[in-house]
């Protein structure tokens, strides 16, 4: 295992140590914006598959044997997922394994960033548990911010086969060097120490969950899959698109549809296509009942608003 600053930079690591010019990653999308950056920046090539909102968000075992080629180097899982909340059974992971069982050459990034935080009595699953022969190449990557609140720490951890972690070691060893010893002791403290924060973080999570979908499902035009996990709203906006605003603009896009909620409604939200997928819109949960409330009531008021083009 390693530490790293934070858990991004264990899956920048890896990249750094692995990817050459031309490899390709297959970042099931909606994905977590800063993996296709990465990729790119690293000389990769992010393969984006769509995950629709009718297969619940997450990759099926179609479109991932339909995304790999021979230069395939990486597929990222994040799970619960950023920005969809989507999860994974322990069958979902098996028929992904499947399919990975007969492209050697691929190596397997699990981003387990929310695995305590689960809805409607789901229990999480590791893909390295869900498939254990495929253990010596999935990395897993983690960290403390989510779980356990503590996302100013900074601190993230990652787990696979040595040779890869020693790889990693070597990329931290020339560029961050370590982690600070008060932040690792933090750490050590939130992952050995009472986890009985972690039921009561997640019931809050989840009632959060149910006031917004509860909420949005009042508004014509938008519309809410209850996510399954994470702290994320990822609302559907196809049914704005095309509406006039108070000012005569069109809402072309969701990018369109997030500016007109910032600068007429007054609620920050990110458009799916920094996801990958549009048309939608995110916004987090992660915050206090009230405040979710009114964020939904003008998220209503903004779309009252609207007229036909």
């Amino acid at each position: 295992m390693m530490w790293s600053l934070p858990m991004a930079q264990s899956i920048f690591n890896a990249l750094m140590a692995t990817l050459n010019d031309g490899d390709q990653a297959i970042l099931p999308a909606p994905y977590f914006v800063s993996y296709p950056e990465m990729v790119k920046l690293l000389g990769g090539v992010p393969v984006t598959p769509i995950c629709t909102a009718a297969d619940g968000f997450r990759l099926t075992a179609e479109t991932l044997r339909a995304a790999i080629t021979p230069r395939t180097k990486w597929l990222f899982l994040n799970m619960p997922g950023n920005p969809s909340g989507a999860a994974y059974s322990r069958a979902d992971l098996q028929a992904l394994g499947a399919v990975l069982a007969d492209h050697p050459q691929v190596l397997i990034l699990s981003d387990e960033i929310y695995e305590h935080i689960l809805f409607d009595g789901r229990q999480f699953v590791s893909f390295a548990a869900a498939c254990p022969d495929l253990r010596d190449r999935t990395l897993t990557v983690n960290g403390v911010a989510k779980a356990y609140a503590m996302t100013g720490w900074r601190v993230g951890y990652a787990a696979g086969p040595a040779p890869l972690l020693k790889a990693m070691n070597t990329v931290q060893s020339q560029s961050v060097t370590s982690v600070a010893a008060p932040m690792q002791a933090a750490a050590l403290a939130a992952l050995t120490g009472p986890q009985d924060c972690i039921p009561q973080f997640c019931a809050a999570f989840q009632r959060r969950r149910d006031l917004v979908v509860a909420g949005i499902a009042g508004i014509p035009g938008l519309t809410l899959p209850p996510p399954e996990g994470a702290f994320y709203a990822y609302i559907g906006c196809a049914g704005l698109i095309g509406k006039r605003t108070p000012k005569g603009d069109i809402l072309t896009d969701d990018a369109a549809v997030a500016h007109y909620l910032l600068h007429d409604g007054h609620v920050a939200s990110v458009p799916g296509a920094a996801y990958g997928l549009s048309p939608f819109f995110r916004i987090s949960t992660a915050t206090s009942d009230d405040l979710l409330l009114e964020a939904i009531a003008r998220i209503s008021r903004a779309v009252a608003a609207l007229s036909e083009a």
